[in-house]
């Protein structure tokens, strides 16, 4: 552990020691980036992260792998906690929590969008939903980083939900028949070539926008909350306080609200996609 930093100004205090003046900027992109630190809130100290560099490749974790590595932790020890407490009559405590979301992404996510298909991804479904729901709160707690404000972590979300769907329209037409689905029935063949480039590109699109929308949400929330803050020191004066800090515990609220909403955006688009390419409507 370490009692020092490299960028005092971005710490969020109005002057470094050395007498630079204080850049928003700096203290935005400072929280927002990735790092091979994590910081002990309200402190001046951070933890570094281990080097890893097996025959010469850098395979260190970065923070937004060690918060992944703390959600996946933090899913075990409540999944588990819950399984313990299936054969109950009652649902109650962790289990009671759990039940609830497992009904809802079941009930009104997978088998809407799936319809009899709906449990044999459901599984899939669930893992994606919990993951995202616990990185993203995991950025709101102090010293954390949210894990899905990393362009990196969404596109690989976003890679598997491409997987998933071709696996399911292929499980379920044949690789010739899901190929032949990306075009509707019927089609003259002069629009052919048309309408294939456009209905490929439409295939890497989805995953793509799901990719994007995820990472976009779950940044923006934390520029607004810094810079809001920021504006404190920006005005070099401590009554803006009585406007930007309640502006930033509302926009603080807020974020507790998209968390849950984009994570159960990203499944629901993920089931429906699911179901367009294993039950395509034309």
């Amino acid at each position: 552990m370490s009692t020092t930093h490299n960028q005092p100004a971005a710490q969020g205090e109005p002057n470094a020691p050395g007498g630079e003046a204080f850049n928003a900027g700096d203290l935005i992109m400072h929280h927002i980036l990735d790092s091979r630190e994590i910081e002990i809130p309200f402190t001046s100290a951070v933890v570094r992260l281990p080097e890893w560099k097996p025959l010469g490749v850098d395979l260190s974790p970065t923070r937004t792998v060690a918060m992944m590595w703390i959600a996946c932790a933090l899913l075990l020890v409540v999944l588990v906690a819950a399984a313990r407490r299936a054969r109950e009559a009652v649902p109650r405590g962790v289990r009671g929590v759990v039940e609830i979301f497992v009904l809802f992404i079941r009930d009104e996510v997978a088998r809407k969008a799936l319809g009899h298909d709906a449990d044999r991804y459901l599984g899939y479904l669930l893992t994606t939903f919990f993951f995202i729901l616990t990185c993203n709160l995991l950025g709101l707690v102090p010293g954390m980083s949210t894990a899905t404000g990393s362009i990196s972590v969404t596109a690989a979300l976003a890679g598997m939900a491409f997987v998933m769907i071709q696996f399911a329209g292929m499980r379920e037409n044949g690789v010739a028949g899901h190929l032949r689905n990306l075009l509707p029935r019927g089609l003259p063949v002069w629009l052919v070539p048309i309408l294939l480039p456009a209905e490929i590109l439409g295939v890497f699109t989805k995953p793509f926008a799901l990719c994007m929308r995820l990472f976009a949400n779950m940044t923006a929330g934390h520029v607004v909350i810094l810079s809001l803050v920021s504006l404190i020191f920006i005005m070099k004066t401590a009554y803006f306080a009585a406007i930007s800090i309640p502006l930033a515990l509302f926009a603080y609220v807020l974020e507790i609200l998209v968390a849950f909403l984009q994570a159960f955006i990203f499944t629901l688009l993920t089931a429906y996609f699911i179901g367009m390419a294993a039950h395509p409507s034309h």
